[in-house]
């Protein structure tokens, strides 16, 4: 039900050929712990889609440092301090720079623009995050974006003339659903909640290119510096969410090459290392990675628990919602990641940079395992769930063609029984998914909403809303 662990990658298109066709261009906009992107994606409304136009990637330890005169409001994972003015400032230049490329005028070329964070571990509570996204806000602004483009359409005539045949805006309205999938009954579960709705958004944009109906129920995951991701129902018309993640994902593998002299300080990361470097056979020593994951805690967020994996939780709020909260750590909220830099220094002194890599990859593989095998535990995955796979600690190197080999799930293998999907650039994906959600811009003849199997739910929709 996957070919051989292929990573799926929206294609290009150019800005000229935006004029042939309904297109609706979305700028994303991401402030993560080790990168800050924008990408600029369109979606063609008729066949649902998603292509990227251009991206701007930077990384995120760049961001000047605050000034004296400054408040810092927030740290990344690594420590890098940051303020309002100072990340308003490099967003600012990182949406001037891509749309630049990619000769894209605001007023008449971009249609909407999406903000997120995954920076969130020095953060006392899943609501604080809220003063990095006003700051991520600013820097839009500061770009020239105008507010409108920043928030939903409360009718169809707010919609540029050539979109508006597209939208369904006269017929239903914004419900909060995005992908036909609700948000948890109480919003502030994990920091970085918003992501795991984007990702699992992006996740369903992203197959309408492939022949795999992926659609709810479904499992995504996304491995950035930090994990988010959810776990949805079978429910109709909209699925609920009954899993969330939360913890340490892309810190793993970063937290091991900044034990060796092969990145810069803690700062360093696995983005650093040459991906293209030929990697050994996939025989390794096994006990590179059952060390590792002695270290790895992988379970259901404990109740009380207001941090898991440095990142903010509520774990009362996953109760009242009814979803379970399962998390991804490095001892106690990250106490081990010493451990793992003792780990990759000792790598170092008897592998090759490859044979790293390739370790690294199996540690990860086999955290996925773990994950699965947490959810399968608590009753979250149905016969029906497809699994979804984003983000750079993930979908890098050999990880996707292991995890594809090895991936299990009831002493069977997983892509024997269940589909799989890796994305790149998921959350970017994501965001020209719920902007259209937001905008009801929709196709019957080639829906994301639904079930697996199922037709379009837009009558149920208005049904639904009428009551």
């Amino acid at each position: 039900m996957v070919a051989s662990g292929r990573v799926i990658r929206p294609k290009h298109i150019g800005p000229s050929s935006l004029r042939y066709g309904p297109f609706y261009t979305v700028a994303s906009v991401e402030l993560g712990n080790s990168t800050t992107k924008c990408i600029l994606m369109s979606t063609n409304l008729e066949s649902a889609e998603v292509f990227e136009i251009e991206k701007e990637v930077r990384m995120t330890r760049d961001i000047r440092p605050p000034k004296d005169n400054e408040v810092v409001f927030g740290k990344t994972l690594v420590g890098v301090p940051l303020s309002k003015e100072a990340v308003s400032e490099f967003i600012n230049d990182i949406i001037t720079t891509v749309l630049k490329k990619a000769r894209i005028r605001i007023e008449s070329d971009l249609h909407f623009v999406v903000r997120s964070t995954g920076v969130n571990a020095s953060f006392a509570s899943p609501s604080e995050v809220g003063a990095i996204v006003k700051s991520l806000a600013d820097g839009c602004l500061d770009a020239g974006i105008p507010p409108r483009k920043m928030t939903a359409s409360l009718a169809v005539e707010n919609l540029p003339p050539g979109l508006r045949d597209y939208s369904w805006l006269k017929k239903v309205y914004f419900d909060g659903a995005v992908a036909a999938s609700l948000p948890p009954a109480e919003t502030d579960v994990v920091a970085n909640e918003m992501e795991g709705e984007l990702v699992t958004a992006g996740l369903k944009g992203a197959a309408k290119s492939t022949n795999i109906d992926f659609r709810n129920p479904v499992m995504t995951l996304d491995f950035g510096t930090t994990l988010a991701g959810r776990i949805t129902d079978n429910s109709f018309p909209y699925a609920k969410t009954v899993g969330s993640f939360a913890g340490l994902a892309g810190a793993i593998p970063d937290a091991i090459v900044q034990g060796t002299s092969l990145v810069e300080g803690d700062t360093g990361c696995t983005l650093d290392l040459a991906t293209s470097r030929p990697r050994s056979n996939d025989s390794i020593d096994e006990h590179w990675v059952e060390r590792a994951h002695r270290l790895i805690r992988v379970g259901i967020v404990p109740k009380g628990s207001n941090r898991f994996g440095t990142v903010p939780v509520n774990t009362k709020a996953a109760e009242n919602s009814g979803l379970v909260l399962i998390g991804v750590d490095v001892g106690d909220n990250g106490s081990e990641l010493g451990g793992l830099k003792k780990l990759g220094s000792d790598l170092e002194a008897t592998s090759r940079i490859d044979e790293i890599l390739i370790i690294i990859d199996n540690i990860q593989a086999h955290l996925v395992q773990r994950i699965v095998s947490v959810a399968s535990s608590a009753n979250l995955i149905l016969p029906e769930t497809s699994l979804g796979l984003t983000g750079r600690a993930i979908t890098t190197g050999t990880k996707p063609r292991i995890i594809s080999k090895k991936l299990r799930i009831n002493d069977k293998s997983w892509t024997d029984t269940h589909h799989l999907l890796f994305v790149e650039d998921g959350l970017a994906i994501g965001a020209a998914v719920a902007a259209r959600c937001m905008n009801s811009l929709g196709t019957r003849t080639n829906p994301m909403g639904g079930r697996k199997g199922d037709g379009c739910i837009m009558g149920a929709r208005m049904n639904l809303q009428k009551k």
